[in-house]
């Protein structure tokens, strides 16, 4: 790859980081930190995906993203107020940017007429002030109260400060191979105010001595500007790390004074350090300090996302190997062997190390996912015409990259159908006694080795009665049929079904929710709906951490093997005389310490088996659901305790309900991983046979 795109490359992945913070930044000064960290962070955001699009000519980029960062600086200076008139055109102007960053990196059209727009509403807010001004001169002081007493007023100069700066930048190699330019740098400073530019040449060597990716020169600068000092490194901050540089105040009575003398050159780069109060820091060196390590660093590198899932694979391939060559071990009778024993136990701890440090490796925190439902948010809240508000929480939650990028799609449906469908209108709210804006909260939460992301909003929730008129009337259910709460909800997931009573570009023609479903399922989770009509609904996904392993009890059912998933399993009991109750014809409970909890025979819910199996020849696996509901699950036996690495089924044969996905066992078998809750949810406690193998 040539160098240049290979640092384009690099440029375009910091932009993405860059987004999320400006987003982050933008979202929590709409609800009010405006501290200067907040707004310093925005406008080092804006700054930096300036200054490498001015590196790479990308001038309509660069265009906007200058107007952009002049209206935050009036903000960071106190000249304009972060309103909520202001901080909305913020964000579209957050939206428009990275709009320009994708176009800029992949090509295609793009409308100028949305980025003039926004140009002209930053600058009409940066010049509000003075329009007010204009127009209401009588505000500027005109009248004198007490000119009956003979006071005159006195005139107070409000000129702002004339700041002079010394600047001393010697660049290092990395900064022209990164591609920067020391031209651009002077030309961002010149902005700022008056300046004088004098280069050192004293260090460029004979020719017969020159080195072409040396660095030779040193620049010395004067700056005489209104701006603080923060404004002046924030130039720099781009090539923060690739150069020495030093920024000195100039006291008032220096500054009038002779010039000060030139550095010698070979004094030079002993007298330039590196600034003792940036304006920025690298985002490593951040979060070191944020946990109490001082200026200590993190160092990262950038690895292809191919590498890292070959990676993965191999990895799951080393976990069934170590698996397989214990079989083989045990099967041989040589684990009496203690030092062989001690080698296995070893060489399986080391296995699980190596894989949970891999997969550290690819989990993210679904905060960029979270971010990115800001602007659905924004843009459907638009075009309804409802004022919304998304409140998220537990953005630093870490899921498999994978899970994150397979949950953007289903993720967006549902935030679309919470404005669309579940808020109500600014007038609609008032007269329900709710304020006018409505609130989508969006949240993720670790639990029971799982992640829950919820979507509440706080709307009218579900009309029940409606939405089962809705599915007889299509022909989805029968006219007779007796359904729970919970089961009218769940018509929401039936294909072909929708309460939109108009086609409109957002919802209506009853996709969405039927593919949300699927799309979870093939995850490995579930969805769950609770709502109060009048008070809004809360939609729950359950998804597991990591599509690669997990750890399981392999148990057997009838000449089944299966896998149950570890971290739904409470505690195991043999079943006693006495303990287990029929309920009805179908259902049988068991009692647990004083309690009753429903008895599902797996192997007779699978249809494994044409008739319920005796309790007090299994062993019972006392499980907790997502929803928190407890139930007990009968298999015949428990064989082993292990991790598994996980092969979706879906992929390779089809949807099977009760089943998540399938694994190799250690002497090469194929067993089908236990998907619990759905297990609980088709049985509802009733041991009738089921077609649920046959639902694939």
């Amino acid at each position: 790859m040539d160098p240049m795109q290979a640092i384009k490359v690099t440029f375009f992945q910091e932009c993405e980081e860059q987004l999320g913070e400006l987003e982050t930044g933008l979202l929590a000064m709409q609800e009010g930190s405006v501290d200067d960290e907040t707004v310093n962070a925005v406008f080092r955001a804006v700054h930096s995906i300036k200054g490498g699009a001015g590196a790479f000519k990308l001038d309509r980029l660069v265009k906007f993203a200058h107007v952009f960062e002049t209206t935050l600086d009036k903000i960071r200076n106190g000249a304009l107020a972060p309103a909520n008139a202001v901080m909305k055109t913020m964000l579209r102007a957050a939206d428009v940017l990275a709009d320009l960053v994708t176009v800029s990196r992949e090509g295609g059209a793009f409308d100028d007429t949305r980025s003039n727009e926004l140009i002209a509403e930053l600058n009409a807010h940066c010049d509000e002030k003075a329009a007010v001004k204009e127009a209401h001169p009588e505000e500027e002081g005109d009248n004198n109260p007490f000119a009956a007493l003979g006071w005159e007023p006195v005139s107070l100069s409000l000129e702002p400060e004339i700041n002079e700066y010394l600047i001393v930048f010697r660049p290092k190699p990395e900064l022209y191979a990164k591609g920067n330019e020391t031209t651009r740098l002077m030309r961002e400073l010149s902005r700022l105010g008056a300046l004088t530019v004098h280069c050192e040449i004293a260090d460029v060597p004979l020719l017969a001595n020159f080195e072409p990716e040396q660095s030779y020169l040193s620049w010395r600068a004067t700056l005489r500007s209104h701006q603080d000092i923060a404004a002046v490194q924030a130039v720099f901050e781009f090539v923060d790390g690739d150069c020495h540089l030093d920024i000195e105040p100039v006291e008032a009575s220096e500054a009038h004074a002779e010039p000060v003398a030139e550095v010698a050159p070979e004094a030079a780069p002993e007298a330039v350090e590196e600034p003792k109060a940036a304006a920025s820091v690298p985002r490593e060196a951040a979060k070191a300090e944020a946990g109490g390590q001082g200026n200590a660093t993190q160092n990262t590198i950038r690895v292809d996302l191919d590498r890292v899932d070959r990676l993965i694979n191999l990895v799951g391939e080393l976990v069934i190997n170590q698996a397989m060559l214990t079989q083989r071990v045990l099967e041989a009778g040589a684990v009496k062997n203690a030092s062989i024993a001690t080698g296995l136990d070893d060489l399986e701890h080391l296995t699980r190390e190596i894989q949970e440090s891999v997969m550290a490796i690819r989990a993210q925190p679904v905060r960029p996912l979270f971010q990115r439902m800001s602007r659905i948010v924004r843009e459907i809240a638009d075009a309804t015409g409802k004022n919304v508000r998304l409140k998220t929480e537990g953005e630093g939650a870490e899921v498999d990259r994978t899970v994150i990028e397979r949950l953007a799609d289903p993720l967006t449906h549902m935030i679309r159908n919470a404005v669309d469908h579940g808020l109500e209108r600014p007038d609609a709210r008032i007269a329900a006694g709710k304020p006018a804006q409505g609130e989508v909260r969006l949240s993720a939460a670790h639990k029971s080795g799982r992640v829950v992301i919820e979507i509440a909003d706080d709307g009218r929730g579900i009309d029940r009665p409606r939405v089962k008129a809705i599915a007889i009337k299509k022909g989805l259910i029968a006219p007779d049929a007796q359904l729970t709460d919970g089961e009218i909800d769940n018509l929401l997931f039936m294909p072909g079904f929708s309460t939109a009573e108009t086609v409109s570009n957002i919802s209506g023609r009853g996709v969405g929710m039927d593919v949300v479903k699927r799309s979870i399922q093939a995850l490995g989770g579930r969805i769950a709906i609770t709502s109060k009509l009048g008070h809004g609904s809360t939609f729950s996904l359950s998804l597991p951490l990591t599509l690669a392993v997990l750890d399981g009890m392999v148990v057997r059912v009838a000449d089944q093997t299966l896998v149950v998933p570890l971290n739904s399993i409470l505690e195991t009991m043999k079943p006693k005389p006495g303990e287990v109750y029929g309920l009805g014809p179908d259902t049988q409970v068991i009692g647990i310490r004083g309690g009753f909890t429903p008895l599902i025979d797996v192997g007779y819910a699978l249809g494994f088996r044409t008739h319920r199996a005796d309790p007090m020849s299994g062993v019972t696996l006392l499980i907790e659901t997502e929803g928190g509901v407890r139930s007990a699950l009968m298999v015949d036996a428990i064989q082993d305790q292990r991790q598994v690495v996980i092969k979706s089924l879906e992929s390779n044969y089809g949807h099977v309900e009760g089943i998540a996905a399938a694994t190799i066992l250690g002497d090469g078998r194929i067993a089908l991983i236990l998907d619990t809750d759905a297990i609980v949810h088709s049985s509802s406690g009733r041991n009738s046979p089921s077609d649920m193998l046959l639902a694939g």
